[in-house]
């Protein structure tokens, strides 16, 4: 019997397991649909093709082959193991072998994918020794450069080669660019927010380039099956694009189960940690001997997970080096090795983050367990795909979080299994993006009069700035580049920081280099005193010297991992858009451009396994500053006034008659200088004066008693910044119903954005220094935007989904009072915020106009 149909009729008799399975379908079996080869088509590929065992392609292969040879742009979007690479292929290799000068670029989101598909394409090749296929990319050799400039036919990179590495230099691919007729865009659904929009004009710059040469290449996308694949290569390629979508390959039965962990504490709605249920979901596999992958929502929740699993390896018959991790941050030479571990099946199980949710072959997987959701529907198939990407049956298991998300979608499946996937966006004229591009276009040739950039038909405003700046020097009309920097090493395609921590393992003699990190995650996870877990092993931050991109860190043995606490902050720089959901202003909606800061200010020690903190820290490190796009929430007044006398709110906005009085006195006892930092006040950041035990413990109602009088005493007063303001009010767990309001948002966006989970971070502010009214802000968590924020601006804005969903979460969750299901756990808030943000969210949906009763 097939082990993994005899593995599902163990989970069907396992009553323990069944109870927390909300949902099983079973994805039948598909049968091969295939087509005669097309009659363009080279009869010497067609037996290439033969040879490999393909006796006539999928409808889908032939449909993309006659397209591309008909001259189309092509973008084909069909299930993972469809065999997109063959009908890519084909028509590139038809075009080299019929024209001796031409030549094509292939374009992968990660070198790791890049150099797998080298090594497929290689067997293709072999017939044609004419065709020399090279990849080139920062792993390449400096003594192989100029050989792969003079000979490749066929190149393997990624874009962020293509925007440092050969756009920069073209003239030394003169001869590569002037043949080049085909672009090869691999995985093109991951194009989408930020990155996208880079690629987006990088793909401007190749085709400026291309055009000097003489060059006007075709292109040849493939992608995942998400809901508009033609509408992003379109965008991204600015060009017409024919679309293959109908998938003609067979797919063997597979079983997609949500397991939703059991609750530990109902009261509290605590269920059990979403790593500890994915080990309970491994002692069912790994013992089958099934080659399983496990899909974690972080690098510190896979390392953690991996060392769970090597623990209890011996148990299960396995061993426990067949067990690998998978993550950026490891090197090169690492990462090929798991991989080519995998496909010899020699790497029994591997846990990873989303960097092997590409199409990297790691051979026949029998099962994959995604540990959390993660974050869009389009992911959770491809991460599927990586289970029968052959045939036979397979097994797939999502294990919810304790998210709002994730629980939300343990008890509405059909959510994922019936709703169309979501669609991807860019933005390739988001000016954050667009003026380093220019820059960059205008160092590799100058721009010539009334010049277009892409489909902009004037780009003259960014050259009169960068003329300006020094960089561009305008002559008859033309801008040339005369600054003294290359403009492309400063513009990463990825991330907002072009540079890198090192991290350092100082107990090897000499000292080792065991990996990286980006800088802008660097005060997160390499903190002096941090746990940093690199394939399980443990290491202790010693040092992390931030001005030399230096982690030094060293092996320990301990039964804890930490976490880091920070400190948000953000401003508002420009409004872009405002609408209020009724007349009155009782509350608003608005977006723009947001200044957040952020300083970690230390780190929690937290056991394995059991997972209690065991203590804290202090650090001190560098503030980060970030220009972002933000969406944000203002409470108006009467709604504040309403939601005080029903008591929802606890925001007092009169301390009584002799506060003024008070507050004065206090901020000259205190120098004017916060009690806590000793920083004075600064424009735009006022100091502000707090209540050691709260205001509103008192009990003070105007006209009926005079306890402000207890309450305003100047022991009872602190001066304090705003920094330090909000630090302690977070240190009392006063989460209140604007803070249950915004970890709902926060958790929930994603079912109506695509975007990961972390891609978007939220700030409450009770008082806004500019209003003194109550603001929620949820804020894009890359520089520039991605634009997320200004997608969930039209979606509070023209309709109530997000608002509803939130409030039926709040309504249906099973915990008593709070939990990180709903408003977020228990000791993060205060008692009663579960029932005043569901109170909030009625008053704010009955204002738009809805009625209070769920749907």
């Amino acid at each position: 019997m097939d082990p993994v149909l005899s593995l599902l009729a163990r989970l069907r008799a396992d009553p323990d397991l069944m109870r927390n399975v909300t949902a099983w379908e079973q994805l039948p079996a598909r049968t091969a649909r295939t087509a005669p080869w097309p009659v363009a088509l080279a009869s010497r590929l067609v037996e290439v093709a033969r040879g490999a065992g393909i006796e006539a392609p999928y409808t889908h292969q032939a449909e993309a082959v006659t397209a591309a040879l008909d001259g189309h742009n092509v973008v084909l979007a069909t299930a993972a193991a469809s065999g997109k690479s063959l009908a890519i292929h084909l028509p590139v290799l038809q075009t080299l072998l019929t024209d001796p000068t031409a030549t094509a670029i292939y374009l992968f989101p990660t070198k790791a994918l890049a150099h797998d598909q080298l090594a497929t394409l290689r067997p293709l090749l072999m017939p044609f020794p004419s065709i020399v296929a090279a990849a080139y990319d920062g792993d390449t050799p400096t003594s192989q450069r100029t050989t792969i400039r003079q000979k490749a036919r066929l190149l393997v990179t990624n874009p962020d080669m293509l925007h440092m590495g050969i756009l920069p230099y073209h003239t030394r691919w003169a001869r590569f660019l002037s043949g080049l007729r085909w672009v090869v865009l691999d995985e093109l659904h991951v194009y989408h927010g930020v990155f996208g929009s880079h690629v987006a004009n990088v793909l401007r710059r190749l085709r400026r380039v291309c055009r000097f040469y003489g060059a006007a290449p075709h292109f040849l996308c493939a992608s995942a099956t998400i809901a508009n694949p033609r509408g992003l290569a379109e965008r991204l390629l600015e060009a017409e694009v024919y679309p293959v979508v109908e998938d003609g390959a067979p797919r063997g039965e597979k079983h997609v189960l949500i397991y939703n962990p059991p609750l530990v504490d109902p009261a509290l709605g605590l269920r059990r940690p979403l790593l500890l249920a994915a080990l309970d979901i491994a002692s069912h596999i790994l013992p089958a001997d099934l080659q399983t992958i496990f899909f974690a929502r972080s690098r510190l929740s896979t390392e953690v997970l991996l060392g769970y699993l090597r623990e209890r390896a011996p148990a299960w018959g396995q061993d426990p080096a067949a067990i690998r991790g998978y993550r950026g941050g490891y090197l090169p030479s690492q990462r090929r090795e798991i991989e080519q571990g995998l496909r010899e099946g020699t790497v029994r199980a591997v846990v990873a983050t989303n960097a092997l949710e590409l199409g990297v072959d790691i051979g026949q997987m029998a099962a994959c367990v995604m540990v959390g959701y993660p974050g869009s529907v389009a992911s959770t198939w491809q991460q599927a795909g990586r289970a029968g990407r052959r045939a036979g049956a397979s097994l797939v298991v999502l294990i919810a979080g304790s998210s709002p998300l994730d629980q939300y979608l343990a008890t509405h499946p059909e959510f994922l299994f019936g709703r169309p996937m979501e669609e991807a966006h860019l933005n390739p004229d988001n000016p954050a993006v667009l003026v380093d591009h220019v820059a960059c276009a205008a160092y590799e040739l100058p721009f010539e009069p009334g010049e277009s950039f892409g489909t902009l038909p004037d780009v003259g405003g960014w050259l009169c700035l960068l003329e300006e700046t020094g960089d561009l020097h305008r002559s008859d009309g033309r801008y040339i580049w005369v600054g003294e920097r290359e403009p492309a090493r400063a513009v990463n395609l990825r991330t907002s920081t072009p540079d890198v921590v090192v991290i350092q393992d100082v107990s090897t003699d000499p000292p080792q280099v065991i990996g990286e990190i980006d800088r802008a995650s660097a005060p997160i996870l390499v903190y002096p005193g941090a746990i940093y877990l690199h394939e399980a092993d443990m290491y202790r931050v010693e040092n992390l010297d931030w001005d030399a991109g230096l982690a030094q860190v060293r092996a320990v043995e301990v039964d804890y991992y930490t976490r880091a606490s920070a400190i948000t902050e953000v401003q508002v720089l420009e409004t872009l858009g405002s609408a209020s959901r009724q007349a009155g202003m009782d509350w608003a909606v608005s977006w723009g451009v947001i200044e957040v800061t952020r300083r970690v200010t230390g780190y929690r020690q937290i056991r394995r396994y059991t997972h209690e903190v065991l203590g804290g820290e202090e650090v001190d490190l560098p503030e980060g500053r970030m220009e972002t796009v933000g969406v944000w929430i203002d409470l108006g007044p009467e709604l504040v006034e309403q939601l005080q006398e029903e008591q929802v709110l606890h925001l007092p906005t009169h301390y009584g008659p002799d506060w003024p009085a008070q507050r004065a006195a206090a901020l000259a006892r205190d120098g004017y200088r916060c009690r806590h930092c000793g920083a004075p006040a600064q424009e735009g950041r006022p100091l502000e004066v707090h209540h050691r035990v709260p205001f509103a413990v008192f009990g003070y109602i105007p006209g009926k008693n005079d306890f402000y009088r207890l309450a305003n005493r100047l022991e009872n007063l602190i001066t304090l910044c705003p920094t330090c303001h909000r630090q302690v009010e977070r240190a009392r767990g006063a989460r209140s119903a604007l803070s249950g309001l915004a970890y709902l948002l926060r958790g929930l966006a994603p079912l109506y954005v695509l975007c990961a989970p972390g891609d978007l971070e939220t700030v409450v502010e009770p008082r806004t220094w500019e209003t003194h009214l109550p603001r929620v802000t949820v804020y894009d968590r890359v520089p520039g935007g991605a634009g997320l924020s200004a997608r969930l601006y039209e979606l509070l804005t023209e309709g109530t989904a997000l608002l509803e969903a939130a409030r039926e979460q709040v309504a249906t969750c099973p915990c008593a009072d709070g939990c990180p299901a709903c408003v977020g756990p228990v000791g993060e808030q205060e008692e009663g915020t579960k029932e005043r943000t569901r109170r909030l969210l009625e008053k704010m949906l009955a204002l738009a106009g809805l009625p209070r009763a769920a749907r």
